[in-house]
Protein backbone atom coordinates (compact mmCIF):
# COMPACT_ATOMS: atom_id res chain seq x y z
CA UNK A 1 0.00 0.00 0.00
CA UNK A 2 2.67 2.42 0.51
CA UNK A 3 3.77 2.26 -2.89
CA UNK A 4 0.34 2.75 -4.58
CA UNK A 5 -0.50 6.24 -5.99
CA UNK A 6 -3.74 7.59 -4.60
CA UNK A 7 -6.04 8.92 -7.35
CA UNK A 8 -6.82 11.57 -5.15
CA UNK A 9 -3.67 13.28 -5.42
CA UNK A 10 -3.47 12.44 -9.21
CA UNK A 11 -3.18 16.73 -9.66
CA UNK A 12 -0.93 17.62 -6.91
CA UNK A 13 1.43 19.30 -9.10
CA UNK A 14 -1.48 21.65 -10.37
CA UNK A 15 -2.78 22.62 -7.25
CA UNK A 16 -1.65 26.02 -5.89
CA UNK A 17 0.42 25.64 -2.63
CA UNK A 18 -2.75 25.98 0.50
CA UNK A 19 -4.56 23.30 -0.89
CA UNK A 20 -1.65 20.87 -1.27
CA UNK A 21 -0.34 22.03 1.90
CA UNK A 22 -3.57 20.98 3.33
CA UNK A 23 -4.06 17.75 2.05
CA UNK A 24 0.03 17.14 2.90
CA UNK A 25 -1.13 18.08 6.68
CA UNK A 26 -4.59 15.28 6.73
CA UNK A 27 -2.24 12.66 5.60
CA UNK A 28 -0.19 13.50 8.26
CA UNK A 29 -3.05 13.54 10.51
CA UNK A 30 -3.94 10.23 9.30
CA UNK A 31 -0.95 8.93 9.72
CA UNK A 32 -0.81 9.39 13.49
CA UNK A 33 -4.68 7.70 13.56
CA UNK A 34 -3.79 4.70 12.01
CA UNK A 35 -1.37 4.01 15.35
CA UNK A 36 -4.44 3.68 17.34
CA UNK A 37 -5.36 -0.05 16.65
CA UNK A 38 -1.64 -1.02 17.50
CA UNK A 39 -1.72 0.49 20.99
CA UNK A 40 -2.41 -3.31 22.92
CA UNK A 41 0.55 -4.16 21.09
CA UNK A 42 2.55 -1.43 22.30
CA UNK A 43 1.70 -2.22 25.33
CA UNK A 44 2.90 -5.52 24.85
CA UNK A 45 6.22 -4.89 23.46
CA UNK A 46 7.23 -2.41 26.52
CA UNK A 47 5.91 -5.19 28.93
CA UNK A 48 7.82 -7.68 27.35
CA UNK A 49 11.05 -5.24 27.01
CA UNK A 50 11.13 -4.14 30.35
CA UNK A 51 12.72 -7.60 32.38
CA UNK A 52 15.59 -7.49 29.55
CA UNK A 53 16.71 -4.07 29.70
CA UNK A 54 16.19 -4.19 33.78
CA UNK A 55 18.59 -7.45 33.55
CA UNK A 56 21.14 -4.60 31.71
CA UNK A 57 20.36 -5.87 27.65
CA UNK A 58 20.43 -3.30 25.27
CA UNK A 59 17.68 -1.06 23.17
CA UNK A 60 18.94 -2.07 19.32
CA UNK A 61 17.35 -0.26 16.07
CA UNK A 62 17.46 -2.53 12.48
CA UNK A 63 16.36 -0.68 9.55
CA UNK A 64 17.19 1.14 6.11
CA UNK A 65 17.22 4.71 4.16
CA UNK A 66 14.32 6.83 6.31
CA UNK A 67 13.49 3.70 8.61
CA UNK A 68 17.06 3.79 10.18
CA UNK A 69 17.49 7.28 9.96
CA UNK A 70 14.05 7.76 12.43
CA UNK A 71 15.42 4.98 14.73
CA UNK A 72 18.49 7.12 15.11
CA UNK A 73 16.64 10.03 16.26
CA UNK A 74 14.73 8.77 18.62
CA UNK A 75 17.50 6.34 20.02
CA UNK A 76 20.37 9.33 20.43
CA UNK A 77 17.92 11.22 22.33
CA UNK A 78 17.14 8.69 25.35
CA UNK A 79 20.84 9.51 26.73
CA UNK A 80 20.20 13.50 27.57
CA UNK A 81 16.75 13.32 28.22
CA UNK A 82 16.63 9.69 30.51
CA UNK A 83 20.46 9.41 30.96
CA UNK A 84 20.18 6.46 29.08
CA UNK A 85 23.66 5.28 28.44
CA UNK A 86 24.54 5.30 25.02
CA UNK A 87 26.75 1.89 25.01
CA UNK A 88 22.93 0.51 25.33
CA UNK A 89 21.63 1.57 22.55
CA UNK A 90 22.92 -0.06 18.87
CA UNK A 91 21.78 0.16 15.48
CA UNK A 92 21.94 -2.18 12.69
CA UNK A 93 22.49 0.08 9.75
CA UNK A 94 21.62 -1.04 5.80
CA UNK A 95 25.10 0.53 4.56
CA UNK A 96 26.49 1.81 7.64
CA UNK A 97 26.87 4.55 9.11
CA UNK A 98 27.27 6.37 5.86
CA UNK A 99 24.17 5.58 5.03
CA UNK A 100 22.59 8.17 7.54
CA UNK A 101 23.42 11.25 5.76
CA UNK A 102 24.01 9.30 1.84
CA UNK A 103 21.79 6.85 -0.08
CA UNK A 104 23.98 3.69 -0.24
CA UNK A 105 22.59 1.86 -3.26
CA UNK A 106 21.58 -1.68 -2.71
CA UNK A 107 22.53 -1.53 0.78
CA UNK A 108 18.77 -2.40 2.18
CA UNK A 109 19.28 -5.31 -0.34
CA UNK A 110 21.98 -6.77 1.63
CA UNK A 111 20.86 -9.27 4.08
CA UNK A 112 24.37 -11.09 4.65
CA UNK A 113 25.30 -7.67 5.87
CA UNK A 114 22.77 -7.91 8.78
CA UNK A 115 23.31 -10.98 9.70
CA UNK A 116 27.05 -10.13 10.42
CA UNK A 117 26.14 -6.58 11.82
CA UNK A 118 24.03 -8.89 14.22
CA UNK A 119 26.89 -11.11 14.77
CA UNK A 120 28.85 -8.28 15.25
CA UNK A 121 27.18 -6.57 17.95
CA UNK A 122 27.21 -9.54 19.64
CA UNK A 123 23.09 -9.25 19.99
CA UNK A 124 21.94 -11.76 22.80
CA UNK A 125 19.50 -12.79 25.00
CA UNK A 126 19.15 -9.71 27.34
CA UNK A 127 18.29 -7.13 23.69
CA UNK A 128 15.56 -5.57 23.02
CA UNK A 129 15.54 -5.44 19.12
CA UNK A 130 13.37 -3.30 17.10
CA UNK A 131 13.16 -3.90 13.20
CA UNK A 132 11.50 -1.01 10.87
CA UNK A 133 10.40 -0.99 7.52
CA UNK A 134 7.80 0.92 5.91
CA UNK A 135 7.14 -1.58 3.00
CA UNK A 136 7.59 -4.65 5.39
CA UNK A 137 9.66 -5.96 2.30
CA UNK A 138 13.30 -5.08 3.16
CA UNK A 139 16.05 -8.01 3.05
CA UNK A 140 18.09 -6.49 4.91
CA UNK A 141 15.69 -5.69 8.03
CA UNK A 142 14.12 -8.75 7.68
CA UNK A 143 17.33 -10.40 7.88
CA UNK A 144 18.26 -8.83 11.07
CA UNK A 145 15.24 -9.78 12.85
CA UNK A 146 15.58 -12.87 11.59
CA UNK A 147 19.13 -13.21 13.08
CA UNK A 148 18.56 -11.54 16.16
CA UNK A 149 15.70 -13.96 17.19
CA UNK A 150 17.88 -16.85 16.53
CA UNK A 151 20.23 -15.20 19.30
CA UNK A 152 17.65 -15.15 22.00
CA UNK A 153 16.87 -11.40 21.58
CA UNK A 154 13.06 -9.89 21.98
CA UNK A 155 12.30 -9.00 18.23
CA UNK A 156 10.04 -6.40 16.99
CA UNK A 157 8.55 -5.41 13.73
CA UNK A 158 7.39 -2.01 12.76
CA UNK A 159 5.90 -2.04 9.45
CA UNK A 160 2.73 0.17 7.59
CA UNK A 161 1.52 -2.88 5.48
CA UNK A 162 -0.19 -5.31 7.57
CA UNK A 163 0.86 -8.67 6.37
CA UNK A 164 4.41 -7.89 5.41
CA UNK A 165 6.81 -10.52 5.53
CA UNK A 166 8.98 -8.60 8.65
CA UNK A 167 5.78 -8.82 10.83
CA UNK A 168 6.30 -12.43 10.28
CA UNK A 169 9.23 -12.81 11.23
CA UNK A 170 9.38 -11.22 14.87
CA UNK A 171 7.81 -12.04 17.97
CA UNK A 172 5.89 -8.40 18.21
CA UNK A 173 4.31 -7.33 15.08
CA UNK A 174 3.05 -3.37 14.88
CA UNK A 175 1.43 -2.40 12.24
CA UNK A 176 0.14 1.09 11.18
CA UNK A 177 -1.61 1.07 7.87
CA UNK A 178 -0.74 4.35 6.66
CA UNK A 179 -2.18 3.88 3.12
CA UNK A 180 -0.69 5.24 -0.05
CA UNK A 181 1.21 8.59 0.26
CA UNK A 182 0.52 11.94 -1.25
CA UNK A 183 3.66 11.62 -3.18
CA UNK A 184 3.19 8.23 -4.21
CA UNK A 185 6.20 5.86 -2.46
CA UNK A 186 7.73 9.08 -0.68
CA UNK A 187 7.46 7.11 2.90
CA UNK A 188 9.26 9.62 4.76
CA UNK A 189 6.19 11.47 4.80
CA UNK A 190 3.22 9.53 5.98
CA UNK A 191 4.94 6.01 6.91
CA UNK A 192 7.80 7.78 8.56
CA UNK A 193 5.53 9.87 10.62
CA UNK A 194 3.57 6.75 11.95
CA UNK A 195 7.27 4.99 12.54
CA UNK A 196 8.25 8.08 14.43
CA UNK A 197 5.09 8.17 16.40
CA UNK A 198 5.37 4.38 17.57
CA UNK A 199 8.93 4.45 18.38
CA UNK A 200 8.88 7.83 20.34
CA UNK A 201 5.68 5.97 22.42
CA UNK A 202 7.66 2.66 22.91
CA UNK A 203 11.15 4.12 24.27
CA UNK A 204 9.01 6.86 26.06
CA UNK A 205 6.85 4.55 27.89
CA UNK A 206 9.70 2.41 28.64
CA UNK A 207 11.43 4.91 30.38
CA UNK A 208 8.80 5.72 32.82
CA UNK A 209 8.54 2.35 33.61
CA UNK A 210 12.46 1.88 34.04
CA UNK A 211 12.14 5.29 36.17
CA UNK A 212 13.36 7.72 34.52
CA UNK A 213 10.16 9.49 34.72
CA UNK A 214 8.21 11.28 38.27
CA UNK A 215 5.09 13.23 38.23
CA UNK A 216 5.59 13.96 34.31
CA UNK A 217 9.32 14.91 34.92
CA UNK A 218 12.18 13.87 33.73
CA UNK A 219 14.34 13.02 36.80
CA UNK A 220 17.15 11.13 35.05
CA UNK A 221 18.00 13.94 32.24
CA UNK A 222 21.60 15.57 32.08
CA UNK A 223 21.31 19.13 33.09
CA UNK A 224 24.25 19.84 30.61
CA UNK A 225 23.77 23.86 29.96
CA UNK A 226 21.98 26.89 31.56
CA UNK A 227 18.58 26.22 30.61
CA UNK A 228 19.03 22.66 31.42
CA UNK A 229 20.19 23.06 35.11
CA UNK A 230 17.22 25.80 35.76
CA UNK A 231 14.75 23.17 34.93
CA UNK A 232 16.53 20.44 36.97
CA UNK A 233 16.37 23.59 40.04
CA UNK A 234 12.47 23.84 39.06
CA UNK A 235 12.22 20.18 39.40
CA UNK A 236 13.56 19.77 42.72
CA UNK A 237 11.64 23.17 43.63
CA UNK A 238 8.40 21.78 42.82
CA UNK A 239 8.69 17.89 44.11
CA UNK A 240 10.56 19.13 47.19
CA UNK A 241 8.67 21.58 47.82
CA UNK A 242 11.83 23.75 48.89
CA UNK A 243 13.24 27.30 47.84
CA UNK A 244 14.79 27.54 44.40
CA UNK A 245 18.17 28.62 46.67
CA UNK A 246 17.68 25.09 48.32
CA UNK A 247 16.76 23.28 45.45
CA UNK A 248 20.38 24.55 43.66
CA UNK A 249 22.57 23.93 47.16
CA UNK A 250 20.67 20.33 47.48
CA UNK A 251 21.32 19.51 43.55
CA UNK A 252 25.20 20.68 43.95
CA UNK A 253 26.21 18.44 46.79
CA UNK A 254 24.35 15.77 44.04
CA UNK A 255 26.55 17.11 40.91
CA UNK A 256 23.42 17.93 39.74
CA UNK A 257 21.43 14.84 40.03
CA UNK A 258 18.15 15.57 40.20
CA UNK A 259 16.64 12.32 42.20
CA UNK A 260 19.45 12.12 44.63
CA UNK A 261 18.87 16.08 45.08
CA UNK A 262 14.75 15.73 46.17
CA UNK A 263 16.31 13.52 48.68
CA UNK A 264 18.58 15.91 50.26
CA UNK A 265 16.63 18.94 50.08
CA UNK A 266 14.23 16.63 52.17
CA UNK A 267 16.38 16.34 54.84
CA UNK A 268 18.74 13.51 53.88
CA UNK A 269 22.54 13.03 53.62
CA UNK A 270 23.84 12.72 50.49
CA UNK A 271 24.80 8.90 51.19
CA UNK A 272 21.41 8.28 52.42
CA UNK A 273 19.90 9.73 49.53
CA UNK A 274 22.29 7.14 47.00
CA UNK A 275 21.23 4.15 50.03
CA UNK A 276 17.70 5.08 49.58
CA UNK A 277 17.60 5.01 45.77
CA UNK A 278 19.68 2.11 45.66
CA UNK A 279 16.99 0.37 47.80
CA UNK A 280 14.46 1.89 45.89
CA UNK A 281 15.71 0.24 42.24
CA UNK A 282 16.30 3.73 41.36
CA UNK A 283 12.22 4.89 41.75
CA UNK A 284 12.35 8.23 43.17
CA UNK A 285 8.53 7.95 44.31
CA UNK A 286 9.24 4.70 46.15
CA UNK A 287 13.12 6.13 47.08
CA UNK A 288 11.16 9.21 48.98
CA UNK A 289 9.43 6.29 50.60
CA UNK A 290 12.40 4.54 51.75
CA UNK A 291 13.71 7.97 53.04
CA UNK A 292 10.68 9.04 55.00
CA UNK A 293 10.06 5.80 56.56
CA UNK A 294 13.93 5.62 57.45
CA UNK A 295 13.48 9.23 59.46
Amino acid sequence: MTEHADPRYRALDTWDSLTALRAIWESQIAAVASIGPALPALAEVVEAALPRLRAGGRLVYAGAGTSIRIAVQDGTELGPTFNWPEERTQYLIAGGPAALSLGIEGAEDDAEDARAQVAAAGIGPQDLVIGLAASGRTPFTIAALQAARSAGALTVAISCNPGARLLEVAEHAIATETGAEVVAGSTRMKAGTAQKVVLNMISTQIMVRLGHVHEGLMVDMRPQNIKLRGRARDMVVRIADVSPEAAAAALEHCGWRVKPAVLVALGAAPEQAEAALAEAGGILREAITVFRGAE
